[in-house]
């Protein structure tokens, strides 16, 4: 293999428009977490994406003793814990036994004294609908808004959706979309999940990929996805592995082309995830909810790359910031 590709800013740089639309966007995320108790008919403010907390763990990442040398300064103890948080990507919060099978599975990383190293906001989906940072912006301020003004916005909505109607219909794509939705009944911790996106590992680039092993995906069949994982972790540890792709060539490991897999770079095993059983934490507590996974609170190291990716840091900030701050209200606790 030829040597890793090495991170250069200049693959997160956003042009002036982007950055104009951008300033509306989170604008649209602040008025959305601000009503979201009301858009989800709940008693406190929600994230702007991932709404859904299905249960929140404490978990362990062992690494693997044979990960390649030059990786090993990055992985240099035997185990990490973890924070995980299972979620559904829906904004809007529904009592529904069957949601839509788009799953969340966030990992925050910690070190012996309990500071965060990196988040890695996971989902069982490999790839992302939109390429352009212009139509993406323009795409997520219109859903936003779509939830806090009604049907008054569903023009606009429509609009953007037939624009990134091309970008869906790649191979990768329509390949990982026919397979997700023949699996929209399997168990949640059934699936693979992905980090779309990449990330730095010091001076190389990432994606990273977990494959759990030994889940029956007919788990839960009769209950909510919420009632099915506390069933499994009352019986059952979890474990998973954890690979990763490194960047070698942007022309086979695109870093702003989110529609497409990775060709032709080699999956790594660097370690597992481990969840044992009982391992869940008290939904009652009122700080889980308040958990945030923003990969741009990650050691600079661990950090996102790319215009999507770098989208994501301030859509972070504004959400949280807001959603903190609507909770204390309400909660009298900042998180």
């Amino acid at each position: 293999m030829p040597n890793p590709l090495k991170y250069n800013k200049k693959f997160d740089e956003l042009n002036e428009e982007e950055k104009k639309l951008l300033e509306i966007n989170k604008k649209s995320i602040a008025d959305f977490v601000e009503q979201s108790s009301s858009i989800s008919d709940i008693n406190y403010a929600t994230r702007n994406a991932h709404a859904k907390t299905y249960a929140v763990a404490k978990g362990t990442f062992w690494i693997d003793p044979g990960i390649p040398e030059s990786l090993q300064p990055f992985f240099d103890k035997e185990k990490f814990d973890l924070v995980i948080r299972f979620s559904n990507a829906q904004l809007k919060i529904k009592n529904s036994k069957r949601d839509i099978p788009a799953y969340g599975f966030a990992v925050q990383i910690r070190d012996e004294n309990n500071n965060v190293l990196s988040n890695y906001p996971l989902v069982n989906f490999p790839l992302f609908p939109v390429n352009s940072v212009s139509n993406f912006l323009k795409l997520f301020t219109a859903v936003n808004r779509s939830y806090i003004k009604k049907w008054s916005n569903l023009f606009t909505l429509v609009t953007q959706v037939v624009k990134i109607i091309p970008s869906v219909l790649t191979g990768s794509f329509i390949k990982n979309t026919i397979k997700l939705f023949s699996k929209k009944n399997d168990f949640i911790l059934s699936f693979d999940y992905h980090s779309v996106g990449a990330y730095r590992l010091g001076d190389h680039i990432m994606k990273i990929k977990l494959v759990p092993k030994s889940v029956d995906k007919n788990i839960g069949r009769k209950k909510n996805t919420k009632e099915a994982l506390k069933s499994y972790f009352h019986e059952h540890d979890f474990t998973a592995d954890v690979l990763i792709q490194l960047c070698y060539d942007l022309k086979d490991q695109p870093i702003n082309k989110l529609n497409v897999e990775w060709k032709n770079s080699p999956f790594i095993k660097i370690g597992e995830v481990k969840i044992n059983r009982e391992a869940l934490l008290d939904p009652r507590d009122f700080t889980n909810e308040n958990l945030s996974f923003n990969p741009f609170e990650s050691k600079t190291i661990f950090q996102p790359v790319g215009k999507i990716q770098k989208l994501r840091d301030e859509a972070y900030k504004v959400s949280v910031q807001t959603r903190r701050k609507i909770n204390k209200l309400l909660h009298g606790k900042s998180g």
